[in-house]
């Protein structure tokens, strides 16, 4: 049978149709959503929700020329299938394929990149403004942004920021999918809101401005007037007080899968004078009933039967080790019921954080702040003033939002917060804005802070138990996304010693200083360099980043003829860096420049995670590489010339992975 959607030009075609034929349009492109995300997995639940409200825009807005600026991106699948990339979904989220989220340089249509939620007014607010300066007037600009997503500070700070500025054809979709803000929505409301908006009302609004300017109607009769229309709007729709009070017209709350009243709202919303809010209750994962049933559950999905929603399963199953998040779940469960000043705290990622274990074990020590990482770790640093232990638990390219927090409020103040930074290091298909690689950084800076990484879920375990024992200033931890290595987790917990590593295996030549996880690849690498090289591999667990085992790293360094440094993080003063760091002050004469593995100096594109450690080396042969790279370099020992240069460069192509050296001790530049 023949779709309406494939005898379109998208979006340019929507612009013609009627708000019947844009109904069907929506549930083909839902239809097609759910069977196209079933085959390759990615964000699910949200984009059902905004079918009509995307095609509403779609034709009521002259996009790109009209900027459609979306919160965070995972509503964003129905947005890229009508803006030409329909068959590029299949690609979504994959090396080479489009992305997850929303990306400028993906298509005219983003108009602004989107990971991170409450970017949107901000955002829109800008791009108005200098529309405006560039004689662009005429252009509409509207910011999409979810209930959740208006929990953070920086929304309500753009529209306040907004509301003070002379603002005309800038239009905030307030897309309500969790009852936040209001309940259901009711006819009555929507009957009200439509007549203080229509073009009747705006008329006399006018006509009553203009009266008042020329002198013909006094001050006070005017602000009269506007005040009991807004006692009338905020009595019967309840959000229009707060919305009026930052300067916006409210508009709603309207049904978002009635296409009729979505337009209608709408061409309201371009005729205001004012900046407009239109708010939009719409159901999470409509039309798929599961995920409508659990919407949590369903907001990213991995491969599974459209027909009855059941994962697709490897053809042999596989037992699987229990995740790291899963670990540090149930160990900061077993921690919270031997000490009752343990609390957790999560930035409305219950779930992803596992802490929603925690919060069915003890609802009462558990918080989700919403969208708010400042607030999480400036509430976490109030708590541990008056005696409590928090557990706040952020992935670690959120954490970032809260740097100055972080700083301010919990370190200079030495204060005992453990921070549970999940998903460090290379995270995979979320793409550029979500890769934890940037945390070892923008922390080790800071005084008072420790930072752990275990190098295993059992070490997770003794690491966790050891920060939250450590009463004398902040904790970092942090670990990866992914399941554990398979360890045994029947040992019984212990305390790690603060700022001391271990060293895993003993050899002569080679010193593989290793941070995390990467501690597994460091064991397999040494393995493969003494098949092919011939030479002997000590390898340390350093498990802190901050402070180093200085007294270790400096004593091991001096006995090998090489020392390379191994971090699923970016280079630019990550681990590596800490070590060139000490070698210098400790004025150390390596015998060669030290070898950093890690993540060159560039942003992280979507991919398995495997694909990712590939493209940066951080494998067992990318090590390999680099390590007979740096011996080639000086024409060293029994490596020269003939050395196995055909499976060297079959190493290279697989972690596309030089070393530089630009003189110096430990001054050494790995390009990728």
């Amino acid at each position: 049978m023949a779709r309406l959607i494939d005898s379109l030009e998208l979006p340019v075609g929507l612009r013609a149709l009627s708000a019947e034929e844009l109904r069907t349009v929506a549930d083909e492109l839902r239809e097609e959503l759910i069977n196209t995300v079933a085959s390759v997995g990615g964000h699910f639940a949200s984009s059902l929700g905004v079918a009509e409200l995307t095609v509403a825009l779609h034709h009521a807005f002259s996009t790109p020329d009209d900027k459609v600026i979306w919160d965070v991106g995972h509503q964003g699948y129905v947005h890229k299938m009508v803006t030409g990339r329909r068959e590029d979904l299949r690609t979504i989220r994959t090396a080479g394929g489009i992305s997850g989220f929303l990306r400028r340089d993906e298509s005219p249509f983003d108009a602004f990149g989107a990971g991170h939620a409450g970017t949107s007014i901000s955002a829109g607010v800008g791009m108005r403004v200098a529309l405006d300066k560039r004689g662009a007037a005429d252009s509409f600009v509207v910011s999409v942004i979810g209930d959740g997503s208006m929990t953070c500070g920086m929304a309500f700070e753009a529209l306040n920021h907004a509301g003070s500025l002379d603002l005309k054809r800038f239009i905030v979709v307030l897309n309500d999918n969790e009852m936040s803000i209001s309940p259901n929505v009711g006819a009555l409301k929507w009957l009200f809101s439509r007549a203080m908006t229509s073009s009747a009302t705006n008329y006399a609004r006018l006509g009553i401005k203009q009266l008042y300017q020329r002198g013909y109607m006094p001050e006070l009769l005017f602000k009269a007037l506007d005040r009991a229309e807004e006692a009338v709007q905020g009595f019967v729709a309840s959000p229009a007080m707060l919305f009026n009070a930052f300067g916006f017209r409210y508009i709603g709350p309207i049904d978002g899968h009635n296409m009729g009243e979505l337009l209608t709202a709408l061409e309201h919303a371009k005729t205001q004078a004012i900046p407009a809010l239109v708010h939009v209750h719409t159901i999470k994962g409509k039309g798929y009933h599961l995920a409508e049933e659990d919407p949590v559950k369903w907001h990213a999905v991995q491969l599974f039967d459209p027909s009855s929603g059941a994962p697709k399963q490897p053809t042999t199953p596989v037992r699987l080790p229990p995740t790291y998040t899963q670990v540090f779940a149930q160990t900061a469960i077993e921690l919270a019921n031997s000490d009752p000043n343990v609390v957790a705290i999560t930035a409305a990622m219950a779930g992803g954080t596992g802490l929603d274990a925690f919060q069915r074990a003890h609802p009462e020590r558990f918080f989700d702040v919403g969208i708010c990482e400042q607030h999480a770790v400036t509430f976490a640093a109030g708590l541990a003033c008056e005696g409590a232990r928090p557990i706040c638990a952020i992935y670690s390219t959120f954490l970032q939002r809260a740097f100055d927090q972080v700083l301010h409020d919990v370190c200079i103040q030495r204060l005992p917060v453990v921070f549970a930074v999940d998903r460090a290091g290379l995270v995979g298909n979320d793409g550029e804005t979500h890769q934890g690689v940037y945390d070892i950084s923008f922390l080790r800076e800071i005084p008072h802070l420790t930072i752990m990484c275990p190098s295993d879920e059992a070490e997770l375990r003794n690491h966790l138990f050891t920060a939250v024992r450590h009463g004398d200033g902040p904790v970092v931890v942090r670990y990866p996304r992914g399941n554990g290595t398979g360890v045994s987790l029947d040992e019984p917990i212990s305390e790690v010693p603060l700022g001391k590593g271990r060293v895993v295996q003993r050899g002569h030549d080679v010193l593989l200083c290793a941070l995390g996880t990467t501690v597994q690849t460091a064991v397999k690498a040494a393995a493969e360099i003494k098949a092919t090289l011939n030479l002997s591999c000590t390898v340390i667990d350093a498990r802190f980043a901050k402070p180093l085992d200085e007294d270790l790293f400096v004593k091991e360094a001096a006995g090998h003829s090489l020392v390379c440094s191994i971090e699923d993080h970016c280079l630019a003063g990550g681990f590596g860096s800490a070590l060139l760091e000490l070698f210098s002050d400790r004025r150390v004469a390596l015998h060669r420049p030290l070898i950093r593995v890690g993540i060159a100096d560039e942003f992280v594109s979507h991919g398995t995670q495997a694909e990712q450690k590939t493209r940066f080396g951080i494998t067992p042969s990318g090590i390999v590489a680099a390590v007979s790279d740096a011996f080639e370099m000086d024409g060293a020992g029994d490596l020269g010339g003939d050395f196995g240069a055909g499976n060297r460069d079959g190493e290279r192509s697989e972690g596309n992975s030089k070393s530089t050296f630009v003189g110096g001790v430990g001054a050494v530049r790995a390009t990728r």
